[in-house]
């Protein structure tokens, strides 16, 4: 027996079979759900529950946590009655093909003293169709998964770009930092993810990553570089030291280049003879802006930092429909290396 699911206000009609959860039936039917990382903790998949009943028999449900009541986790969810969403659906996502690839690593570079940048290619006449913000994960030997933002923008897709932080103890990023060799040949899955650039809207866009959160920035900016976006982008960079910005010359390039862009980096543990902005990234954005209401806003980097974000964001009036975000996860590692 099946369970009839009813979006709104799209009004959308999808079925999930018994045991299967709502976004893996809303996948498998083509129905463009929002979602993340698929295991119950970034909270990007949670919808307003109109009516219905659902269960978590994984029990993973931290996702919930600063949620209205009535929400539900769409990626853990499973039906237990017919149900009504109220949730804003992505149409765009859901018609790109998930696939799982082969690739070769052809490139592997230490941008700094914890960041690595590997470039993969595919086999020859294959593409990976995605939209700029989305990732990818790796698919290991015995299964388990690692997820990876994909920092080159769609149109530059003669290789995969990804930027890596070794994660302290974190055994994948141990091995990509130390032992990986190009040439090797790993097996990944994608693309994945709901966040990604909007493009049907005049609004202003802000720009908030930490850490290598800059890797789904950077395809969304040069993206919209590429197809002529001319609205105000401000991107705001938050690291430690200076020597974290591992990338520092090409927002730098970007802002000489493009007159609508401005470049920010701050940091909360700055260096001596640093005297650009410090604290942590969002107040920074908070102090350039007191109300937000008329922004679309991306925050990509650690859950902490995209919550504090969020937060000061709302307060400031940026309504929720415009607050995209990208939380990624270091432990265990799950979403660990989502760009970090």
């Amino acid at each position: 027996m099946s369970f009839q699911i009813r979006t709104e206000p799209a009004d959308q009609h999808f079925d999930a079979a018994p045991g299967e959860t709502i976004l893996a039936a809303a996948l498998r039917q083509g129905v463009g759900l929002p979602y993340g990382c698929r295991n119950g903790t970034c909270g990007s998949c949670a919808a307003q529950l109109i009516a219905g009943q659902v269960d978590y028999p994984s029990g993973t449900t931290s996702g919930l946590e600063g949620k209205p009541p009535g929400t539900c986790l769409t990626c853990q969810a499973v039906p237990t009655a017919d149900l009504v969403l109220g949730v804003t659906q992505i149409r765009g996502v859901a018609q790109i093909e998930v696939r799982t690839l082969p690739c070769r690593v052809v490139r592997k570079e230490h941008l700094s003293h914890d960041v690595v940048r590997l470039y993969l290619k595919l086999p020859e006449q294959q593409r990976l169709q995605f939209f700029a913000g989305q990732y990818l994960d790796f698919i290991l030997r015995d299964g388990r998964k690692r997820a990876f933002s994909i920092a080159n923008a769609p149109h530059d897709d003669a290789a995969i770009e990804l930027h890596v932080r070794h994660v302290p103890q974190g055994q994948f990023t141990d091995y990509v930092f130390n032992d990986l060799q190009e040439k090797t040949i790993l097996r990944i899955q994608g693309p994945l993810g709901t966040f990604f650039l909007r493009e049907d809207t005049d609004r202003p866009i802000i720009l908030m990553g930490g850490g290598t959160g800059f890797a789904p920035l950077k395809a969304m900016i040069e993206h919209a570089f590429h197809i002529g976006i001319e609205r105000p982008m401000q991107l705001y960079w938050g690291v430690r030291a200076r020597r974290d910005l591992y990338l520092p010359d090409l927002p730098l390039a970007w802002a000489r280049a493009h007159p609508h862009f401005t470049y920010t980096p701050v940091l909360s543990e700055p260096d001596p003879d640093w005297q650009g902005r410090t604290g942590f990234v969002h107040e920074a954005v908070a102090a350039d802006h007191a109300d937000l209401s008329g922004f679309d806003c991306y925050l990509s980097g650690p859950p902490p930092m995209v919550e504090a974000g969020r937060r000061a964001f709302e307060a400031r009036g940026l309504p929720r429909d415009h607050l995209f975000s990208d939380a990624f996860e270091y432990a265990p590692e799950t979403r660990a290396a989502a760009g970090g």
